[in-house]
């Protein structure tokens, strides 16, 4: 499976994502060529240029706006013909349509508009168009099946919008962070825009450390300020096998928790997206019989899952690891029994075998309804595949 990984180094721009794919092999010729399906004619040009960031070398790539009508901003309904006109596959255009709309009712929310008559000022024009679908248009070109990115950097002090000084960072890219693990700057300046946070967290899967994969192009998008560190986004392209993926293992040892508390915090656990959680007897100072709670989960949720275990229990510290998980494909089948129809987790072997588990809860049901043992449920259910 074909891999990417955002290093926001000093933040993402729309441009600085464009910049980053064709560093990495994209070519700039074939980006063009996509975009001409959106129909704009004349009204923009796309440059690429090699640059020198602090001495890293990079790509700039500028969308040079032609048209003066429109340059600065649309509504949404103006942008979703756009989309709906063009020439455009059906999935790219759904997906820069849910985009744009997300982003709209950001905006609306911040104004405290209908997201109907909400003005994109900043993030409507030709140019913001042109880099939403470019780098949806960019990642499908170079066949990227996943994509994870870093925690995001945010910058400090004042840029001029349409509505005046707006703080950094703008209210619209804090908004779109929601629920996405960020950090802060100490550098004066805009490190994330509104719409490089829009196709970060539209397109990422997760946000945390670097996932294993064997490594096969590297790219370095750049900005258009002078910072004190490089202005540049790092973008790593690599192969991860099939059914690989980096989790992180949170663990905590409790010695004076009650059993209804610890059954209890499992329930929050699993409630907020925990992929598995288990308990471990151990033994801890002084001789006291204790518990090691253990939880497994994607990096984008770590922070939720450990807010739970401070809340929930008396520990004063949390453990971090990250872990790789292989895992095997699988899908879910139906087989009917005398006791009535059975859903069957079937996966797939890398030999070509496979092996199938009858659902639980499913076997339960049938088992209760038909006042007999439940193995009998499984038998029945491995019987009918």
């Amino acid at each position: 499976m074909k891999v990417a990984y955002f290093d926001c180094i000093a933040g993402a721009s729309g441009d600085m994502i464009l910049g980053a794919l064709v560093d990495a092999g994209l070519p700039v010729e074939t980006l063009r060529g996509r975009l001409s399906a959106l129909r704009l004619g004349n009204e923009f040009e796309l440059q690429a240029q090699k640059v020198s960031k602090n001495g890293f070398g990079a790509t700039k790539v500028d969308v040079i706006v032609h048209t003066v009508e429109n340059q600065h901003g649309r509504h949404l309904a103006e942008i979703e013909a756009i989309l709906r006109t063009s020439d455009l596959s059906e999935h790219i255009q759904e997906k820069a349509s849910a985009m744009f709309r997300r982003l709209a009712e950001v905006e609306a929310g911040i104004h405290g508009v209908p997201v109907e008559t909400v003005h994109l000022h900043e993030v409507g024009g030709v140019d913001t168009i042109i880099d939403v679908v470019g780098a949806l248009v960019g990642l499908e070109d170079l066949g990227i099946e996943q994509i994870n990115g870093s925690p995001l950097p945010l910058g400090r002090g004042f840029i001029k919008g349409a509505h005046g000084q707006i703080p950094l960072p703008a209210p619209a890219t804090v908004a779109l962070l929601k629920g996405i693990p960020v950090r802060g700057s100490d550098i004066e300046s805009e490190l994330v825009t509104p719409t490089g946070a829009l196709i970060l967290s539209s397109v990422c899967k997760t946000f945390g450390p670097i996932p294993p994969m064997t490594l096969t192009s590297l790219g370095y998008g750049a900005g258009g300020r002078e910072l004190p560190i490089p202005n540049v986004l790092r973008l790593l392209i690599g192969e991860q096998g099939k059914g690989v993926e980096s989790l992180v293992l949170l663990e905590t040892n409790v010695d004076d928790n009650t059993a209804e508390i610890t059954g209890y915090v499992m329930e929050k656990l699993f409630a907020e997206k925990a992929l598995d959680v288990f308990f471990t007897p151990i033994q801890m100072k002084k001789n006291r019989p204790a518990t090691q709670l253990s939880v497994l989960c994607h990096p984008a949720d770590v922070e939720r899952l450990e807010a739970i275990l401070f809340r929930e229990t008396s520990t004063l510290g949390v453990r971090r690891q990250s872990v790789e998980r292989s895992c095997l494909e699988r899908e879910s089948e139906t087989v009917e029994t005398p006791y009535g129809p059975v859903r069957v987790k079937v996966a797939h072997l890398q030999d070509g075998t496979t092996k199938r588990a009858p659902e639980y809860e499913d076997c339960k049901k049938a088992a209760e309804a038909h006042g007999i043992p439940l193995r009998v449920v499984y038998e029945a259910a491995l019987g009918h595949i």
